[in-house]
C-alpha cells in the first residue's frame, strides 16, 4: 500500500485528490497539510511514502517544506512530488536540487497523477522526463548565462566510463529498458548502472542524477 499525503493551501483540491487517491486499491491517503510548516509535522507524525506538494503556498512555501523533509533522517525514504501550474518556473528546478523526486502539473490527467505516484514511490524514472530535462536545461543555461560560472565536472571523477555513458541516457530521459537498447545490456545491467550512480553521486533518485549531468556539464543544454 502506497501511503500519501497531500500539501495544498486549497481545500477544493485537497478533496479532489483525496478522491482521486483513494479511488486507487494500491494507495491510500494518510495526511493532508495546508502549508510547509503543517506538512513537516504531518509527514513527521503519519506513515507516508509520496507527498504531493505544492509549490506556491503562504508561510512555508514547497520548496522549504521540501529541503526539511529530505534533509531530516528520520525521513529517509519519503518521496516529494512537485504539483504546480507553474512548470517553468525556477523553483521547480531549486524543489529537484533539494531532493525532490520530480514534478506534475495540477492540470495533469488523473492516471498520470496516480502513475506519478507510483514511480515516485518506486524510485523509478520521473513521469515527465523530457519535460523536466528540458526544464532544468533551461535553467541552468540562464544561470550559467548570468554568473558566468564554469561547470565543475570534479564529482563525476569516481565514475566509469560505462557509468557516465549511463547517466548521459538517464539524462537524456531514457527509461532503463530503452537505455539497455542503446547501450547493448540488459536493463537488470543498467539498473545495478544506476544504483551505483546513485550510490557514488550521493543522490536520491533519479531526478538528481538528471540535475547532475547538466550542472557539471556533462550534458549541456541545447540552445533554443
Amino acid at each position: 500500500m502506497i501511503r500519501v499525503v497531500l500539501v495544498d493551501d486549497q481545500a477544493l483540491l485537497r478533496s479532489a485528490f483525496r478522491v482521486l487517491v483513494d479511488s486507487d486499491p494500491a494507495m491510500t491517503v494518510t495526511g493532508e497539510a495546508s502549508d510547509g510548516a503543517e506538512a513537516l509535522d504531518v509527514v513527521r507524525a503519519t506513515a507516508v511514502d509520496v507527498v504531493l506538494m505544492d509549490i506556491r503556498m503562504p508561510g512555508m512555501d514547497g520548496l522549504a517544506a521540501t529541503r526539511e523533509i529530505v534533509a531530516d533522517p528520520s525521513l529517509d525514504g519519503v518521496k516529494v512530488v512537485i504539483l504546480t501550474t507553474f512548470e517553468s518556473d525556477d523553483y521547480v528546478v531549486e524543489a529537484l536540487r533539494a531532493g525532490a523526486s520530480g514534478f506534475l502539473g495540477k492540470g495533469a490527467e488523473p492516471g498520470d497523477l496516480l502513475n506519478a505516484i507510483r514511480l515516485a514511490a518506486a524510485g523509478e524514472a520521473l513521469l515527465s522526463p523530457s519535460a523536466t530535462r528540458g526544464l532544468i536545461a533551461r535553467f541552468l543555461a540562464h544561470q550559467e548565462e548570468r554568473d558566468g560560472a564554469a561547470f565543475d565536472s570534479s564529482a563525476l571523477d569516481v565514475l566509469t566510463a560505462r557509468e557516465r555513458e549511463v547517466l548521459v541516457e538517464v539524462a537524456g530521459g531514457l527509461s532503463n529498458d530503452q537505455i539497455g537498447e542503446r547501450l547493448t545490456v540488459s536493463p537488470l545491467t543498467v539498473k545495478t548502472h544506476i544504483n551505483r550512480l546513485l550510490t557514488k553521486l550521493s543522490a536520491r533518485d533519479r531526478a538528481q542524477l538528471v540535475v547532475l549531468a547538466y550542472e557539471t556539464g556533462l550534458v549541456r543544454p541545447r540552445a533554443g
